[in-house]
């Protein structure tokens, strides 16, 4: 067993939610001892009931600080939050599991800055009970982002050896367009670059996909890649980044994952998101860059229609902990924090 495994700090995510079976499941898992010590902010109430839903007997010992986590397999370590006394109705949004959801991100949040974990693991919150509870946060990443910002903060997904980066995110696919500009451009591939050598990644090349179809044939089905997305690679180039583009989108994540490119920053949510979930639609982990810590995630939702029936895939949160197991002591030192 590795002697330095890193702390993980695990967030169940809102209790009316499939996040708690997730972590149950997760932990279930003894490999993920081998690289970490897990430990859990929940409400005991909310732990046992998904013990009880998922049919496990694995046992809870309640610990004070993370440092006292213990890391043994077949134990889960949590810290007590002490939001909930019982848990709450299973797929309902409610005040109740937007302030527990909330409570338990921001209790990890507090321990990754103050050095007592190495690294944070979400489970999914709900947006509609983060506005019940009117907590002023809408999702995980306004949290985070308001909290524990050091870089301008950038989604990564890791699928397989398959690394995305987003320029934009949730906006109509009618604006997506004109929010490809090239200062935007400008503004995130030094992030990019710098985000994967956190991740160890020396030397990194990086490519920027097409907007258009087959790259828009030099003007023929489009001019955004001559006019705004080639010159800014370019710009980049002459900064001393390694950096292709634009690569049709058709070929572009293929390409990243048999080796030729380091990552691809996607320029829009759709086109990153079919490439890895079609890849590996269970296992996708999402990474928050650009944080005072290594922040890892599932990239599925509460999922209220199956909570509490024991049957939700648990494969997302086991690559979520072993993804931060993985890189998070490299990350912390490379941040020099």
């Amino acid at each position: 067993m590795n002697k330095e495994r890193p702390i993980l700090a695990i967030t169940i995510g809102d209790p009316a939610g499939v996040g708690p079976e997730v972590t149950v499941k997760a932990l279930s898992d003894p490999g993920i001892y081998q690289i970490a010590r897990p430990v859990v902010y929940a409400d005991r109430c909310v732990l046992t009931a998904a013990l009880r839903a998922c049919g496990l007997e694995t046992a809870l010992r309640r610990v004070d600080r993370p440092a006292k986590a213990g890391g043994e397999a077949g134990v889960i370590d949590y810290i007590d939050v002490g939001v909930l006394d019982k848990q709450v109705s299973w797929g309902v949004v409610s005040v109740e599991g937007g302030r527990a959801g909330f409570t338990y991100l921001d209790r990890a949040i507090a321990a990754a800055l103050a050095g007592e974990v190495d690294a944070v693991v979400t489970a999914p919150l709900n947006k509609e009970s983060l506005k019940a509870a009117a907590v002023g946060f809408i999702d995980h990443t306004a949290v985070l982002v308001a909290r524990a910002s050091l870089y301008q903060p950038m989604t990564l997904f890791v699928a397989d050896t398959l690394r995305i980066f987003f320029l934009t995110r949730h906006i109509p696919f009618r604006e997506i367009a004109d929010a490809i500009t090239g200062p935007e451009i400008d503004a995130a591939l030094p992030h990019c670059i710098r985000y994967l050598g956190h991740l160890g990644i020396e030397n990194p090349t990086l490519a920027v996909a097409a907007l258009n179809p087959h790259g828009g044939e030099r003007g023929l089905f489009g001019r955004e890649e001559m006019d705004v997305i080639a010159p800014a690679v370019e710009r980049a180039k002459r900064l001393g980044y390694r950096v292709a583009g634009p690569v049709p989108a058709d070929s572009v994540f293929h390409q990243a994952r048999e080796g030729r490119y380091d990552g691809v920053l996607s320029l829009y949510h759709d086109q990153g998101h079919i490439a890895a979930k079609t890849l590996d639609f269970h296992g996708t982990v999402s990474l928050t860059m650009g944080l005072r810590f290594l922040r890892t995630s599932v990239d599925h939702g509460t999922a209220f229609d199956i909570a509490g029936k024991g049957i939700v895939d648990d494969r997302g949160m086991v690559n979520a902990l072993q993804v931060a197991g993985q890189y998070a002591l490299g990350v912390k030192a490379r941040l020099h924090l």
